[in-house]
């Protein structure tokens, strides 16, 4: 399926009918419902927008798989799919985001874990575990690790991969979405370097949040 629309198609079931009920208030001489519903409507095709994004060509870089605002930088002694200690970083996505999900790095989606859970807000410290989330391994040439987390938030009901293991996947590829608000996590190698803070804004495949040694 092409991911490249300048809409993503997923975001149709919702434009669509908003659309409809904009022309037939409009029509039937509902000016007020027609102009909340086209509100409505240009909102949410704006939500489901999907902008082209330039990737650093910087081998080791690591990029942000998310649009939105760093929450945390924190060194992690255990994941229960990573062997080892890793540095985590985590993004906040809010409504206004663009919420195409892209690659942090190059490499073979070596296993997708999806767990079903709570649907806390996402910029809470809990949401990292009890909130549905979609967990994406990836093993990049050299034989690292780098783990991407999908966590759905308190108004997200649907999270959206498109890449399946054993596929091969480039940094800044777009691998899905999360609908309505949301939150991404990126655990590195923990002698990876980061370069982003808390508070700081990122663009999912433009802004470098690290590199690989």
């Amino acid at each position: 399926m092409n991911h490249k629309t300048i809409i993503v198609r997923e975001g149709l079931p919702f434009i669509i009918p908003l659309g409809v009920f904009t022309i037939v208030f409009a029509f039937f001489g509902f000016p007020w419902l027609a102009v909340l519903f086209f509100v409505a409507t240009v909102f949410v095709t704006w939500f489901f927008r999907n902008p082209q994004r330039k990737t650093p060509d910087d081998t080791k870089a690591v990029v942000s798989p998310a649009d939105g605002e760093i929450i945390k930088v924190e060194d992690i002694t255990k994941n229960d799919l990573l062997k080892g200690p890793s540095k985590k970083v985590s993004i906040f996505m809010n409504i206004f985001n663009v919420h195409v999900n892209r690659m942090p790095y190059s490499g073979v989606v070596k296993s997708i874990y999806y767990n079903k859970g709570d649907f806390y807000s996402a910029d809470l410290d809990k949401a990292s575990l009890s909130n549905e989330r979609n967990s994406i391994l990836i093993k990049t040439d050299d034989g690292r690790e780098i783990l991407t987390v999908q966590i759905a938030g308190l108004i997200a009901r649907r999270i959206e991969c498109w890449v399946i293991e054993g596929m091969n996947v480039c940094k800044g590829e777009r691998f899905g979405l999360i609908r309505f608000g949301s939150r991404l996590e990126v655990y590195l190698p923990s002698d990876s370097i980061t370069s982003v803070k808390v508070g700081d804004k990122v663009k999912a495949g433009e802004t470098l949040i690290g590199w690989l040694k």
